[in-house]
């Protein structure tokens, strides 16, 4: 599938963000990059006659701007490409981010079809700058999640809502929680309610019944530690559970101290225990059990 000829160009070169508009584009609201972030991928800009970039390398971002911009709508999991030898610089590092950047006014005008406020377009873009933060404070070790999750946004597949993110799917809106501080009730319920009204006005010919979402946040596994007028356990109760499937090739336990630790690398001793759900996360552990990751639904 992902064939490295050089010579079949998939995509208008003309067609890659441009350095003259670089600048503009990353200090915009969408892509919310941190000083950092925004410096490397300036760095490594696509720019033609760039030692940085062989003809490989200017074959697979052309091929992955091609590849998420075709399934523009779509709103499945989709991989841009294969993961990368990010240690060889920032073009390996950031290819994929050049591709999203690419693809901004793309899905933005996808969003003006929908008649989808600038705002809701912004702040949900701006989860490509989270998510780089995320990275980096992993030190590299969260982005070959990250680069598919992202392509959802690049084709106008997820919408951020208040405190939640929601994925369009065939008969579920599918919700994502993300970092941004406490998950309480009443931000949780505002942001449904948000998306009750967002979904019917914006795409009026799909039709969803329930919200679905799969979680480690999910796991009944936290009711052992967590009290009952958590904000965990509160937003547990509204999901009626299915029965547990060990998903294929997911590792719960790498997911939640993903989640909770932003790393996958710290000996169990040496990670936080400052909050009660840091102490449950490592005490489980060290007991030699394990998270599950379950998935839960309930009506719209």
């Amino acid at each position: 599938m992902w064939s490295s000829d050089p010579s079949h160009s998939f995509l208008d070169p003309r067609a890659r963000p441009a350095s003259s508009t670089a600048r503009q584009s990353l200090e915009h609201r969408p892509a919310a990059l941190r000083a950092a972030d925004a410096g490397e991928i300036m760095a490594g800009w696509p720019d033609p006659g760039s030692p940085l970039w062989n003809p490989e390398l200017r074959w697979l971002l052309d091929r992955s701007i091609a590849l998420v911009r075709a399934d523009l709508g779509g709103h499945g999991w989709l991989s841009p490409g294969p993961e990368l030898p990010r240690e060889r610089g920032p073009a390996w590092r950031h290819l994929y981010v050049y591709a999203y950047l690419a693809l901004v006014d793309v899905v933005r005008g996808y969003h003006r079809d929908h008649d989808i406020a600038d705002a809701v377009s912004w702040t949900t873009l701006a989860d490509l700058g989270r998510n780089l933060a995320v990275d980096r404070r992993m030190h590299r070790e969260g982005w070959p999640v990250m680069q598919s999750w992202l392509t959802l946004h690049a084709r106008g597949g997820v919408y951020e809502l208040g405190r939640l993110q929601y994925q369009r799917g065939d008969t579920d809106i599918g919700v994502h929680i993300f970092e941004s501080g406490p998950m309480t009730p009443d931000a949780v319920t505002a942001s449904l309610d948000e998306a009750r009204a967002f979904f019917p006005r914006h795409f009026p010919d799909e039709r969803y019944t329930a919200f679905s979402c799969g979680s480690w946040l999910l796991d009944p596994q936290l009711l052992e530690y967590l009290p009952e007028d958590s904000n965990i356990v509160r937003f547990q109760r509204r999901f009626e559970l299915e029965p547990y499937e060990e998903p294929e090739g997911l590792d719960a336990d790498a997911e939640v101290l993903r989640f909770v630790f932003r790393t996958l690398t710290t000996p169990l001793d040496q990670l936080p225990r400052r909050t009660v759900l840091e102490r449950a996360i490592v005490d489980h552990l060290k007991a030699g059990r394990h998270w599950h990751w379950r998935r839960g639904r309930f009506p719209i």
